[in-house]
This record gives structure tokens, sequence and C-alpha cells, in this order.
């Protein structure tokens, strides 16, 4: 009987067989090495992140309410798109709208009338309601039904520096609209041995839309979350996954932390719950990791399109 630690050892080798077959190494010109990621990657108006993984408790919710409200922090126009039906992220920042990203991308509102302000002056929220569980059946007969969200999406991106998309878990047709309208996507990656059984569908899934549908997609990065220090496997996984990425992964690591599971409960990201927490510094190291390779434009960008009285409904639905 193979030890636990002989089978994560074997199936990181085939994950990064996967990745070396199907996945250049990140956006890294290997006859260039002394380009850096930093200098390659170019800012750019209404870039848009997907955040996903289809399994789900990785932090994936968590990574993208926080990780834009760190952005946001750092004055960066920052919108944030609850695709996810259960609507995590938008009961994370304590609103409840009346019209949510189902009614915009079933065309029944343009993409404006249902973004939201949040607590954040640089950061507004798309929020998401249970109607969202329908759609995936009402898209299936629509034409060209996986660019629905980008169609939507186009007129309101350029408002904002970025944009992140909370995807649901799982890798049906709403994950699949996030991967052609994202530019870049973030893998939240639990530092525990069965979340790195998914990884390799959720690479090859990645890789296909690149190859068919969205020739712009690329890995931002993957994020390790929920790291305990004290537990030998979350350790040795991280150092595994580490090892056979690379520079793919963040240097940054979100640790098991009790704040960041209490601030949804009050309605707040946890920078605005407890900024001292772990946390919330964690998550603003990232933010900080992250904006390092996209520099502030040089033109000044209005907070955001909700602050600017764009929204249709204002703050009526708070």
């Amino acid at each position: 009987m193979r030890s636990e630690p002989e089978s994560l050892r074997q199936q990181l080798g085939s994950v990064l067989d996967l990745v070396n077959r199907k996945w250049p190494r990140g956006e890294i010109a290997l006859s260039e090495p002394e380009i850096t990621i930093q200098q390659q990657r170019k800012p750019a108006s209404g870039l848009v992140f997907a955040v996903v993984n289809q399994k789900g408790g990785v932090g994936k919710t968590t990574t993208a309410v926080n990780l834009a409200a760190s952005f946001a922090a750092s004055e960066r126009s920052t919108l944030l798109l609850d695709l996810d039906p259960q609507a995590n992220a938008t009961s994370a920042f304590g609103i409840a709208a009346t019209r949510h990203i189902y009614d915009a991308i079933s065309g029944r509102c343009v993409m404006k009338d249902v973004v939201r302000p949040t607590e954040l002056d640089f950061l507004d929220l798309i929020p998401a309601g249970r109607d969202l569980y329908g759609a995936e059946i009402e898209l299936a007969s629509v034409l060209n039904r996986e660019r629905q969200l980008e169609r939507s999406l186009s007129d309101l991106r350029q408002a904002y520096e970025f944009v992140f998309i909370d995807c649901p878990p799982s890798l049906g047709l709403l994950t699949l609209n996030a991967l052609c309208a994202a530019s870049r996507v973030i893998i939240p990656l639990q530092c525990e041995y069965y979340a790195l059984e998914g990884l390799a569908g959720l690479l090859e899934t990645v890789d296909l839309v690149r190859e068919q549908l969205n020739p712009e997609l690329g890995l931002e990065g993957i994020l390790l979350t929920m790291v305990d220090q004290r537990n030998n496997l979350s350790r040795q996984v991280g150092k595994e996954v580490r090892d056979h990425f690379g520079v793919e992964v963040y240097e940054t690591e979100i640790p098991r932390n009790v704040r960041l599971s209490e601030a949804p409960s009050h309605g707040k990201p946890v920078l605005l719950y407890d900024i001292h927490s772990k946390g919330a510094v964690s998550y603003l190291r990232l933010a900080d990791e992250i904006l390092r390779r996209y520099p502030r434009p040089s033109h000044s960008i209005a907070p955001t399109v909700a602050s600017g009285g764009l929204a249709s409904e204002g703050n009526t639905d708070e």
C-alpha cells in the first residue's frame, strides 16, 4: 500500500506533466530569461480575473471578496462580479438587491443597472441571486451561450481597472462564461491532499478554453489557502506545489484564520472587520504582490461606476 506522501508526489507529478505538455509555463518567454513576469504583464483597463476552482471549500469566494477589497483599499478602481448561485460574495457585503447578474446575462437589463456600491469607495459589486441556478438550463439553447457574460460585460469593464469574477464551484456553463470573459485565472488551492485531485482537470479545461474560445486567457497564479504551518501535510503540499509550479505560485499564502470566517456574517470583507488580523494582512500583501505587476495608469480613473451615479437604482436595494 502506497504511503500518502508517495501518492501525493505521484499525483503532483501527473499534474506537472499535463502542465508541461499543454500549458506554457506562465507568460514567461523562455528565450529571454532576464525578462520578469512584472515586466511582461502590461496594465490594461478592465483586466478581468476569474477566481476558479471546481472544488468547494477551498477559499474561492473568500479570495474573490477580500482580494477585490484589498485592490480597492489601494485606490484601484475594482468591480467584483458574483457568478455563484449561492451568492456568498453578495452576502459578504451585506447587500440585498432586487436585480442580479442573471437579469443582465438573460437580457432583462443592461449590466450597469445591477451594479451596487460597497462600503469601499473604489469597489462596486454585481450581486448574484438564486435565479442564477436556472441560468445554465436557460442558456443551453442560446446561440453562443458561452459568451453571454462577455457580451453583457463589454460596455462596463472599461469603467474599471480590474474586474474579479467569483465563479461557482463547478466547471459548468457559468464557469465557462467566466473563462471566456476573463483575461487571467487565479486558482485558490487548499493545502490538503484531496484539493489536488481536480487541479489537472481544471488546468485542462482552462487550456481548452484558451485554445478554442479565448486565446488571451492566461494563468495569473496559484494561491495557497487555508495554510496551517503546524500541520505536516499542509507544509508538504505547499512545498511540493511550489517545487513543481515555481513562479506560478504566489509568494503570499493565506493562513487559516478565524477572522476570515467571521467577517461574512457581519457583511464585511475582513479588512473592514479586523484589518489587523492575519487574514486581512495576508490579502493586503497578496494584492500588493499582484499590483506590482500592473502599475497604476497615468490617467485618473473615477472610483467606481456606482459612486458616479451610473447605476440606475443607486442604493435603493442596500
